[in-house]
């Protein structure tokens, strides 16, 4: 148990409720999928609920079964009522984050960008901080602060309710179509993590865990999560790239999180043959190539090359890399200002 997590929990219940309401589709709000979400990252000791009571008392039994305390905030008026139950959040989050060291990770459940001072003191205090709000209601400040987000409309259990016909619609009118699933773009998915990968292992000289990767790839951005690419585990998308030649997998030192490593040969090898083919291709006499305007060139032959994919941040750094692999010559030109390759 001394290795859990230990997770104090924070409800801006006003504008997660209101935010459910207004933003998917008139759903009422349920705190269930948030628990479980909250189950696999630690154990929950503070669960404490903030709002006028009188709006919500059809949701105080929900929360009460989920032990959750609720903070009963005096009745006044419009921002007066809303500025008073932030502040006592705020002020109690700060109470605990001093008074209880054991506690290491605080959830702010909110979209109110308010928050955001709160999240950095928080951080600054060496604590994990983890908000959870509704994407459409969420200040766009909020999540970058936090070191991980979670949109409760993306949580596992969160399904809200179609959209009601309009009414006197016809019978004979097609239905509209259902509105496009957010995009999933696995060769960026590809791209970040070998670039990402390729880093940790340039900064650590040592082996990468998986564990560490996830860890990094939610520092780079807090929303991450590999449901929204289609995988139900991070294993499973490392799988996935390790299948495509993206990446390496070994045992690792502990069970279930294995290193992750880029591959030596293969793809490299053969992208550093495609590179220099198109650098013989486009070599006028003795001067070379500029490196301007060479990957479009590179592009024409192979659409999908992509540097990052090799698990090189820069262009250039892929060509430096072919240079001392031999398979091109690089230099600088004061003449033209550039980078210049032969072929080897």
């Amino acid at each position: 148990m001394d290795s859990e997590d230990r997770i104090a929990l924070f409800l801006d219940y006003e504008n997660l409720a209101l935010g459910a309401r207004d933003h998917l589709g008139g759903m009422a709000f349920d705190f269930r999928p948030i628990a479980d979400a909250l189950a696999e990252r630690g154990r929950v000791v503070v669960r404490r609920a903030y709002a006028d009571w009188s709006y919500f008392d059809e949701d105080r039994r929900m929360l009460t079964r989920s032990h959750v305390e609720l903070i009963e905030m005096p009745q006044r008026m419009g921002a007066a009522r809303k500025n008073a139950a932030d502040i006592k959040m705020a002020v109690d989050a700060m109470e605990l984050a001093f008074e209880r060291e054991y506690i290491s990770t605080f959830v702010l459940c909110t979209g109110d960008s308010d928050f955001t001072p709160l999240v950095d003191k928080l951080r600054g205090l060496n604590k994990r901080v983890i908000g959870v709000g509704v994407e459409k209601s969420t200040s766009a400040l909020l999540p970058p602060a936090c070191d991980e987000f979670l949109y409760y409309d993306r949580l596992e259990g969160v399904e809200a309710p179609a959209a009601p016909a309009r009414a006197g619609r016809r019978r004979a009118e097609p239905e509209p179509a259902p509105p496009p699933e957010r995009p999933r773009d696995t060769d960026a998915l590809a791209e970040l993590v070998a670039q990402t990968v390729a880093g940790l292992l340039g900064s650590s000289g040592g082996e990468v865990s998986a564990s560490t990767l996830k860890r990094t790839l939610l520092r780079k951005d807090p929303t991450f999560t590999e449901s929204d690419y289609g995988f139900r585990a991070f294993g499973e998308l490392l799988r996935h790239l390790a299948d495509r030649n993206v990446i390496e997998l070994s045992d690792g030192p502990a069970k279930g999180d294995p290193e992750v490593a880029l591959p030596e040969h293969g793809d490299q090898e053969s992208a550093f043959a495609l590179l220099r083919s198109v650098v013989q291709d486009a070599t006028n006499g003795d001067g070379g190539v500029a490196l301007s305007g060479l990957k479009n060139q590179v592009r024409r032959v192979r659409p999908d090359f992509s540097e990052k994919k090799l698990g090189y941040r820069t262009f250039l750094q892929f060509c430096k890399a072919a240079s001392t692999a031999g398979a091109v010559q690089l230099r600088w030109s004061p003449d033209a200002d550039d980078y210049l390759l032969t072929a080897a």
